[in-house]
């Protein structure tokens, strides 16, 4: 039983959308966020990236940081740019780009099903990063970004979500980045919903780990000082869309190496098979394509390395029979010898990085798909880190959660 609780979201008036709406924090760096907010006075990433508006050299962690990241949002709600809803509602996002579109439940998940595994992870989380973002909650007293959540589908859901839609216009419509069009409807009517999901038995993290577990230590922590019960406070919830599993679109997530000699290549390719390919992109399960001095290559991945569920994924089989064993990579998060590549760059990009010398080898991937994110996570087993990137990204700002 899946509780999601509506919430007075602050939205942007329809025709401010296009100059508050940004990426999410995480798919950026902070030169990339400083350029993207460039003449920008409005945009969110002043919200979530504030130490844009900081001194250069500024640590991510700084008391400061934190401070102008709670200062700026408070400005943003307090101009005439942004409303609050007068009353609890349940949004509806939908993202559209070419033949794809995706429409879920923008709404409020609880810390309580989180911590009592009725949202299920599939990925451990990083203790600095978990720091950082309970501090941002804290300070700023808001979930500034939501969580992208996945279930398996639900006709009565999909029958609320359709009833929405196909009534009434949507509130905001924004034109993103690389052609994506979201849009936003609400309702005041949630009873229905919330019904709906109550029906579901478990919801999976798609994109947001550390967002989740930064929600549960903020909320153990005001308990205590607020002295309140589990569930009684705004804190409790924080911001979820919720899409349907058959909705939800899976790129791969690809590898560059850092130092790899001609010699030691000659050795992987006889040992592991390697064969001269024009598919960039592997074309099935069980297969990666390799960039190397400026010729691809194909190699068929090990076998698992034991019956979990988890091992039989093509990132796994990677990293268990070649990465560690090859290039004595035992920690894929922590190991400067390896980077990833989001499968939005594409594998211009991977020719990109190795052609100019910032990488000796490229790995392409093929896309782990949602049926095995969700089995990995049914069985209460991790997956090896990047091993998804979801595409299209929700966007930033379009409606924020206080408390």
């Amino acid at each position: 039983m899946a509780i999601i609780q509506p919430f007075r979201g602050w939205l942007p008036k329809p025709e401010h959308a296009d100059e508050v709406a940004c990426v999410p924090y995480d798919v950026i760096n902070t030169e990339e966020a400083k350029e993207l907010a460039e003449g920008k006075p409005n945009s969110y990433l002043h919200v979530i990236r504030p130490e844009i508006d900081l001194p250069d050299g500024t640590p991510f962690n700084d008391d400061k940081v934190y401070q102008k990241g709670a200062e700026n949002l408070k400005k943003l709600l307090g101009s005439d740019l942004f409303l609050q809803d007068e009353k609890p509602a349940v949004y509806i996002y939908q993202m559209e780009v070419d033949s794809h579109t995706q429409t879920g439940v923008y709404t409020c998940a609880s810390v309580q099903d989180y911590d009592n595994d009725v949202i299920l992870k599939h990925e451990l989380t990083r203790p600095d990063k978990e720091d950082d973002r309970t501090r941002h909650i804290l300070t700023q007293e808001a979930h500034a970004e939501p969580v992208m959540l996945t279930f398996r589908d639900s006709e009565d859901i999909s029958f609320q979500i359709e009833k929405i839609t196909i009534t009434q216009p949507p509130f905001i419509e924004h034109e993103g980045e690389g052609g994506v069009t979201h849009r936003i409807w609400k309702t005041f009517a949630t009873a229905e919903m919330v019904k709906g999901f109550a029906d579901v038995a478990k919801l999976y993290i798609a994109d947001g780990h550390h967002r989740c577990k930064s929600a549960s230590r903020v909320a153990e922590q005001l308990r205590k000082e607020r002295n309140v019960f589990p569930g009684e406070a705004e804190f409790e919830y924080f911001p979820v869309v919720l899409f349907p599993m058959s909705q939800m679109k899976i790129l791969p997530y690809n590898r560059v190496i850092k130092s790899v000699t001609k010699e030691k290549f000659n050795s992987i390719k006889k040992e592991y098979g390697l064969i001269p390919t024009d598919q960039k992109e592997p074309e099935q399960k069980g297969a990666v394509s390799i960039y190397f001095d400026e010729t691809w290559w194909s190699m068929k991945l090990p076998a698992a390395a034991s019956q979990k569920v988890s091992a039989s994924l093509d990132v796994a089989r990677l990293q268990d029979g070649f990465l560690n064993p090859v290039f004595g990579i035992e920690n894929p998060r922590t190991d400067q010898n390896i980077n990833f590549v989001g499968g939005i760059r594409g594998t211009k990009e991977l020719e990109k990085l190795v052609d100019k010398g910032s990488y000796d080898l490229a790995i392409s991937m093929y896309p782990t798909s949602i049926r095995e994110l969700l089995d990995v996570s049914d069985q209460g087993e991790l997956m090896p880190p990047k091993s998804t990137w979801f595409e299209p990204k929700i966007k930033s700002g379009l409606i924020v959660h206080t408390f």
